[in-house]
């Protein structure tokens, strides 16, 4: 096979491994929330044991790179794409590390009964599930415009989770008795917010990636 032919081939193979990183994060975060609303601690313990597979894939995905530079002295754009992959990498693996802290919350709080149904816990689960699917869709496509979309959707994370930390604090000044509890969701929330903001730094990851400049969706 041809040089650039075997370098493609690789170049798809490392988008491969990033894909199935992505769907294990996202799985992972899927399992966690499960997790949350049914109190269910085996799942949660389930979600921390597995963790270390994010970590091997991540490691798994540097290694590979790393080799990519060194044997094949990528040009520009295609160095770019490595770089990318490297970077996007690096914020799944948090992703899924917050799926973990949220199975950790879940733990803690146990069989108590929640304070509140988690209405607006699920809603910034399924936007930020929605993300990280359009992120990893984007990355695979180069689509800019899917990129872009992503810091709109963060933006109805943010507001979600501004409004939940409000309901759980009025909560906490009639039932102070449910403080643990209340803060262990209040970390939830605080999970899931981080979480946008990483896919949001995938965005801007795939905006290098395409246009060769840095960009701040974060603003």
């Amino acid at each position: 096979m041809p040089v650039r032919g075997k370098f493609d081939v690789d170049l798809k193979e490392l988008q491969g491994k990033l894909l199935e990183l992505g769907n294990f994060a996202e799985s992972a975060l899927s399992k966690s929330i499960e997790a949350l609303e049914t109190q269910n601690i085996e799942m949660a313990l389930e979600i921390i044991d597995e963790d270390s597979n994010a970590n091997l894939m991540y490691e798994d995905i540097n290694d590979f790179a790393i080799l990519l530079i060194a044997k094949q002295q990528p040009v520009a754009i295609d160095l770019r794409r490595i770089i990318v992959a490297i970077k996007i990498a690096a914020n799944i693996e948090r992703i899924a590390d917050f799926a973990v802290n949220i199975a950790k919350s879940t733990i803690r709080i146990g069989s108590e009964p929640l304070v509140k149904p988690i209405v607006h816990i699920k809603e910034m689960h399924q936007i930020t599930l929605e993300m990280l699917k359009l992120s990893l869709e984007a990355f695979n496509d180069e689509d800019i415009i899917k990129a872009k979309k992503l810091a709109d959707m963060d933006d109805t994370v943010d507001d979600l989770y501004g409004q939940t930390i409000r309901d759980l604090m009025q909560i906490n000044l009639q039932k102070p008795e449910y403080l643990p509890q209340i803060l262990q969701l209040s970390f939830i929330c605080r999970f899931l917010e981080r979480a946008a903001d990483h896919i949001t730094n995938i965005a801007e990851s795939i905006l290098y990636l395409v246009k060769g400049r840095q960009y701040d969706l974060n603003k």
